[in-house]
């Protein structure tokens, strides 16, 4: 499900992205030439703009509601499957540091260093 709704975010971030790049800004931006040779100059002016504005508007919404959802998911998953690997490798050293006395402890190691001579 997770990875479902990752995917769905990121095809939604692309699309908005592109539709984002083809409106019509202050120095004309990408729209000027891209919206009319795309669409065959169907949408130029302000029925551009209308169709832009409201496409980028419902692939926000659809963005967010799709954040929500992933973090909902990812809150309802369990913790104990999500741990890192190096989490399980910090815990399988501790276990074998503390099985073999001659290893140092991996909480005292900075212990061990001698301090630099410019540190006093």
């Amino acid at each position: 499900m997770f990875t479902i709704l990752l995917v769905l975010l990121i095809i939604v971030a692309i699309l908005m992205t592109g539709l984002i790049l083809l409106q019509k800004s202050e120095g004309s931006g990408m729209s000027g030439s891209s919206a009319a040779s795309m669409f065959g100059g169907a949408l130029t002016g302000a029925a551009a703009g209308n169709f832009l504005t409201r496409a980028t508007a419902w692939l926000a919404t659809i963005f967010f509601v799709l954040c929500a959802l992933l973090a909902l998911v990812s809150a309802k998953s369990d913790v104990a499957t999500q741990q890192s690997g190096l989490r399980n490798e910090l815990v399988q050293q501790a276990a074998d540091s503390s099985a073999n006395p001659d290893m140092p402890d991996a909480g005292n190691i900075l212990d061990a260093v001698p301090p630099s001579p410019e540190t006093k």
